[in-house]
């Protein structure tokens, strides 16, 4: 890129610092122009902590101000459609925070808008960026793997009750869901984007006693892949106190597993290849214990594209498939039925 994107952060929560920190090691790719937040104190704090030059003090400000590239926007899923019909409406480009809302009817119309006005929207998928992951899925497009038969993924993760605490966390109305749309959604994007799509799921889901909250903080599942690969799910905030998620990759030739960004794959003539390091993936109480790179590469690839006029590498519309597939294990749980996940359409 010739000149920095400026980007504006909308949404102050949990997640905003990690995407301060991430633009703020960009090397000067990308500058925090401004913030927003429904509380102009919040951002006005948010401002000085991270020496951002502009708090708006609203959405029509925010949209006044012609010197931005593009907007991130982080505010619970609930609060999602508000802001991105203004954004589009002014021909900004957004890069959104999963989940795009809180399922996937809500998430393709957003898609839709974004399609009609011709601009760039992104999702923030940063699983897909991990150098581990990376690697993996150029290894099984050089056929390492032989075919891949079985998978198993596995999210031990766990909550506390303060994190369930927060006003709306864990509800339908604000999040659209538990562990499965707030915590698996990044493994199970990364799955398909792996493996491919799943034809068919029969899940369970449960709110256990370790926590008081609405939705699910347990889920598990039985998944059939279009390839014809099977495979399971496990999906939880329970596992005190906590361990990186991951997926199995059984295949015809070798078998892979992605343990956060760590990568071993064993061969079936006897070699051991490893790849990655091991590190913090947000698994236990503390949901920002891992490192912002990923949210870096994200940020940076979708400033590049708005600069250069390519499409992002993880385009919003891509995400409708986990959007799917996260909706019909909610309707497989609550029907016991095997579903097929809907289709994303145009």
């Amino acid at each position: 890129m010739k000149r920095p994107a400026n980007a504006a952060l909308i949404g102050l929560g949990m997640v905003a610092d990690m995407h301060a920190q991430a633009i703020a090691g960009s090397q000067g790719r990308v500058q925090l122009r401004g913030v927003l937040s429904r509380r102009v104190e919040a951002a006005q704090q948010f401002q000085a902590k991270h020496d951002v030059p502009r708090a708006y003090v609203d959405l029509d400000a925010l949209l006044a101000d012609d010197g931005l590239d593009f907007a991130i926007v982080a505010t619970p899923p609930d609060a999602r459609t508000e802001f991105l019909g203004a954004l589009a409406a002014r021909g900004l480009p957004v890069l959104c925070e999963k989940p795009l809302e809180r399922d996937l009817p809500r998430a393709t119309a957003l898609v839709q808008t974004f399609d009609r006005a011709a601009l760039p929207f992104g999702a923030v998928l940063q699983h897909r960026m991990r150098p581990a992951a990376i690697t993996l899925k150029e290894r099984i497009a050089r056929g390492e793997l032989g075919d891949i038969t079985t998978v198993e993924v596995r999210v031990p993760w766990w909550r506390d009750q303060s994190y369930y605490d927060a006003p709306g966390r864990g509800t339908y109305a604000r999040d659209g869901g538990g562990v499965l749309i707030t915590q698996a959604i990044h493994t199970l994007d990364l799955m398909m984007d792996l493996v491919g799509d799943v034809a068919e799921v029969q899940a369970i889901t449960a709110s256990s006693r370790l926590h008081r909250l609405e939705a699910e903080d347990f889920a598990a599942a039985a998944l059939r892949f279009a390839s014809g690969a099977t495979g399971s799910l496990m999906a939880s905030t329970t596992h005190f106190p906590g361990a990186a998620e991951s997926i199995t990759l059984n295949g015809t030739t070798a078998s892979a597993a992605l343990t956060a960004d760590s990568l071993t794959i064993y061969h079936r003539d006897g070699r051991v290849d490893s790849d990655g390091a091991a590190g913090g993936s947000g698994g236990g109480a503390d949901p920002m214990a891992f490192s912002n790179d990923w949210h870096r590469a994200v940020i940076e690839d979708f400033a590049r594209a708005v600069l250069t006029g390519r499409p992002p590498a993880i385009p919003a519309r891509s995400a409708l498939r986990v959007h799917a597939l996260i909706d019909a294990m909610a309707a497989s749980a609550r029907k016991g039925l095997r579903i097929q996940p809907e289709a994303p359409h145009d």
